[in-house]
């Protein structure tokens, strides 16, 4: 799945000499780069995307999202790096495995927030799984890291579901109030 470095690099040159098993993370990292890298690109296209009523809410919002979840990329290849692999070189590399599978066409508003609340709670659970690989490997840095990306993605998913939420009671009392006057 990802390339070592060449064996001239040995444990004493690295920090990874006290892990167990370095390739078991450097695969859990994979999965958590491949799910971010998804959702960075699938919270990209709906920024440009996305129209109606909430367009520039939701623009605003889709941007602050796929520009935190570019930085988080970069964090992820360079623990991938520091613990002796090689971050993907291909665009193929990047997307695979991945659990965020793509768009067929683009959808409407409530279907991008929802479909962006998935997305950040399989990057919560991809990086969940990281941490537990990085506890059962000792290993703190990559445990924090996990850590913080999988309580950004469900306080993101959180105001995710909130602005649904938000938007299906405004719905509900729209309704009411045309109901009450046609009736």
């Amino acid at each position: 799945m990802h390339q070592e470095l060449s064996a001239t690099v040995t444990h004493s040159q690295t920090s990874t000499a006290n892990i167990a098993n370095v390739a078991s993370l450097a695969d859990a990292l994979y999965e958590a780069r491949s799910a971010t890298y998804r959702l960075v690109m699938r919270s990209h296209m709906y920024h440009w995307n996305v129209t109606g009523p909430r367009f520039n809410s939701l623009h605003t919002m889709f941007e602050t999202q796929y520009n935190e979840l570019w930085m988080a990329l970069d964090e992820i290849a360079e623990r991938i790096r520091a613990l002796g692999h090689f971050a993907p070189s291909s665009a193929g590399e990047m997307v695979e495995p991945a659990s965020i599978k793509p768009d067929n066409g683009i959808p409407d508003a409530d279907t991008m927030v929802e479909n962006l609340v998935k997305g950040h709670e399989a990057v919560s659970r991809a990086a969940k799984a990281g941490l537990k690989i990085a506890e059962d490997n000792s290993d703190a840095v990559t445990a924090d890291l996990m850590t913080q990306r999988a309580a950004i993605a469900e306080k993101t998913a959180w105001m995710l579901r909130a602005n649904l939420q938000s938007l299906r009671s405004e719905e509900r009392r729209v309704g009411k109030e045309c109901r009450s006057r046609w009736s």
